[in-house]
């Protein structure tokens, strides 16, 4: 058990990026939309590119979407109303109105007249709830078919304007008078009598309506005729269009449907989940061999692996959503990103990856991954120092314009002429670019969640009104000094060899910052004159000397200061000797142990530390040269270096011998530029 334990703890960095690995690809697959593609890609108008397509099964032909729009409202318009009545009412009614109708009419009226008018006023109630009273206005057409019901049983039949609204109830009293002769002057006192005693007995049953109208819905056929097995479909080269667009559009439907179905939807996923597998294990294989100090790192993995789900968590969203609006999705983040905090090479290799995973879920895939591959290459040649704002909104319109304009060569070549194209199309690409500048927060806000260090920061980290700078300045002067020589020398020599030149020169600012603890006992900071290493012993010397690189580290971590820069303070001096002190001591001993007076290393294992050690160190020697002449600079500077070689102390950086050799040249030229003579003015 101690031992599987032990096996354990020793590969668990290889073991959480094989669980990162299993994760990532079954979320992947898992946000990937679950329907099946079409075999064939085919636009309506153009010509039927591939062989002749014959029914593989029996299908039926699916109506259109207009048809079906259009089949739909002629249902809705065709549907029937439903209301409810109360014939409680209208018994209640004809009785008040029994009651209260000698009350209205006075007795000076002669007996046949009332009589005619009592007949008249239960005609006029006859009428009324002949359908019914309305309780409330329906706003439908007129001409609607309604049916009534008593107690959920079909009562009467007609249309809406045979059913009466509350407010068109004395206009019909009205109506119903004018036909009676010599019964005008009765208009007001029936009015009266009616506005009392008339109540509303017929409801509008808008749930029952609804579900009969659903009913009817559900009716609907979805399809118009079928394609029996082994029919033609389409010939190899006719233009798709009318109804052979609609078989194919029928047989893609029925395909996608019928591939994910019940017997072989595992069968599907699984072959999913191989195809994101391999993709992801390219990427895992890229970094183990070409970027091995990333792969290492499982936070880097772990970043890496996110930003991939990330694009495919929002290009999926998108594509469920509307896929009409797939090129608003910023995929060129993902280059700006990985850029920023490792490569250009790593990000492009990254970002095809994402691109051909996206490719199995988006519509028209070719044309998709051929733009944003373009783009995505764009995005690595254009973009270069991110830390520079303006090179970012030129990159985003260099990118923005490729995509405009391979989009307009894509239409050209389906549609062979520019009448139907589309221009809002292209706000898609605008908006696009404009999202694409969203990396800058992004940036910063991945610095802080992963503790990764991009050159925005090391911008910041390069300000000489930064706290531990200023620290740096007045405590040890001198150090300083150097530190800004070095950082010169060492910004020239990255940009000569195309290596990280904001990194180098960040960490040599602050690769001595452990000085500041014992600052006297460093040459540079003694400007009285006193040297305290007079008093120690030579060992003792050299640890203070040594320790200055732990020192260095101690601070730079109470400071916050990134691991990359951390990296220079470590590396420095490699595993190198304080040799002053060691020679001294050995005039004394000559047995005297090597290893008490050699820094703890590591040794460089990056070019920018590689370029960090020999500009520190030809630098500090250069100051104790006498009358420097460019020969004298030119075997100084071989000394040093060669010296470095044969100690083995870039057998761990990525750096050549025609690197070191370009190093060797601009450290020549610049310190001969910093020692020239100058001309002796008179006095």
């Amino acid at each position: 058990m101690k031992d599987f334990l032990n096996i354990l703890y020793r590969n668990h960095s290889l073991i959480y990026k094989v669980l990162l690995f299993i994760f990532t690809t079954f979320l992947i697959v898992y946000l990937f939309p679950k329907k099946g593609r079409f075999r064939y890609n085919f636009e309506k108008g153009k010509p039927w590119q591939s062989e002749n397509l014959y029914a593989p099964f029996n299908f039926a032909i699916k109506k259109t979407e207009e048809e079906l729009i259009r089949e739909k409202k002629n249902i809705v318009k065709q549907s029937v109303l439903y209301f409810n009545i109360d014939d409680a009412v209208s018994r209640k009614v004809n009785a008040l109105y029994d009651k209260q109708f000698s009350d209205v009419f006075s007795d000076s009226i002669s007996k046949p007249d009332l009589v005619r008018l009592f007949t008249v006023g239960k005609g006029i109630l006859s009428d009324l709830y002949k359908f019914g009273i309305l309780t409330e206005n329906q706003y439908f057409n007129k001409g609607k078919s309604i049916i009534v019901l008593n107690n959920r049983v079909k009562k009467q039949t007609g249309i809406l304007s045979n059913l009466i609204s509350q407010e068109e109830v004395s206009q019909f009293i009205n109506k119903y008078l004018s036909k009676e002769v010599g019964l005008s002057n009765y208009k007001t006192a029936f009015v009266s009598l009616f506005f009392d005693i008339i109540e509303p007995n017929v409801i509008f049953d808008k749930s029952f309506t609804d579900k009969a109208l659903a009913e009817e819905l559900k009716k609907m056929v979805f399809s118009r005729g079928s394609v029996e097995k082994e029919t033609l479909i389409i010939a190899k080269g006719e233009i798709i269009e009318g109804d052979k667009y609609q078989k194919l559009k029928s047989l893609q439907s029925e395909c996608e449907s019928q591939v994910w179905n019940e017997s072989n939807y595992n069968w599907i996923l699984f072959a999913y989940t191989l195809l994101v597998a391999l993709a992801l294990l390219m990427l895992l294989l890229f970094l183990r061999k070409y970027r091995v100090e990333v792969f290492e790192n499982s936070t880097k993995v772990t970043f890496i692996f996110f930003n991939v789900t990330l694009m495919v968590l929002i290009t999926t969203f998108v594509v469920n959503y509307n896929s009409q609006y797939i090129y608003v999705v910023p995929i060129c983040v993902l280059p700006l990103i990985f850029k920023a905090f490792f490569d250009t090479r790593l990000g492009l290799f990254a970002h095809v990856i994402t691109v051909l995973l996206l490719g199995s879920i988006v519509p028209n895939s070719y044309e998709y991954m051929f733009l944003q591959i373009l783009a995505g290459i764009v995005t690595i040649l254009t973009v270069s120092e991110l830390y520079k704002r303006v090179n970012l909104f030129i990159s985003v319109g260099q990118i923005t314009l490729v995509y405009i304009i391979g989009y307009f060569a894509f239409f050209v070549i389906h549609e062979g002429s520019i009448d139907t194209l589309d221009w809002k199309t292209f706000l898609l690409f605008i908006l696009c670019g404009l999202a694409t500048l969203f990396v800058q927060p992004l940036i910063y806000v991945y610095e802080k969640l992963f503790g990764l260090v991009s050159d925005v920061s090391l911008l910041e980290l390069s300000d000489m009104n930064s706290k531990l700078l200023k620290k740096l300045a007045d405590v040890s002067p001198g150090t300083f000094h150097h530190s800004l020589n070095v950082a010169n020398l060492a910004e020239a020599s990255a940009n000569e060899i195309g290596a990280n030149a904001m990194l180098v020169r960040v960490g040599a600012l602050y690769h001595d910052i452990g000085k500041m603890m014992n600052p006297n006992y460093f040459i540079e900071n003694q400007s009285t004159g006193i040297n305290p290493h007079d008093e120690l012993s030579c060992k003792e010397s050299a640890q203070i000397i040594i320790a200055h690189v732990i020192n260095g580290i101690e601070i730079a971590r109470k400071n916050n200061l990134p691991d990359r820069v951390i990296d220079f303070i470590r590396t420095h001096h490699g595993t190198s000797v304080v040799y002053y002190f060691y020679m001294k001591e050995k005039a004394v001993d000559e047995d005297v142990d090597k290893s008490e007076f050699a820094y703890p290393g590591p040794k460089p294992f990056s070019k920018e530390t590689a370029i960090l050690m020999m500009c520190d160190s030809v630098e500090a020697a250069s100051k104790s040269l006498k009358n420097p002449t460019t020969t004298k600079i030119d075997v100084f500077v071989e000394k040093i270096i060669n010296k470095q070689i044969d100690e083995g102390q870039f057998l761990n950086a990525n750096i050549t011998f025609k690197e070191i050799e370009s190093i060797k040249k601009v450290l020549k030229r610049k310190l001969a530029n910093i020692y020239h003579l100058r001309i002796e003015y008179p006095e």
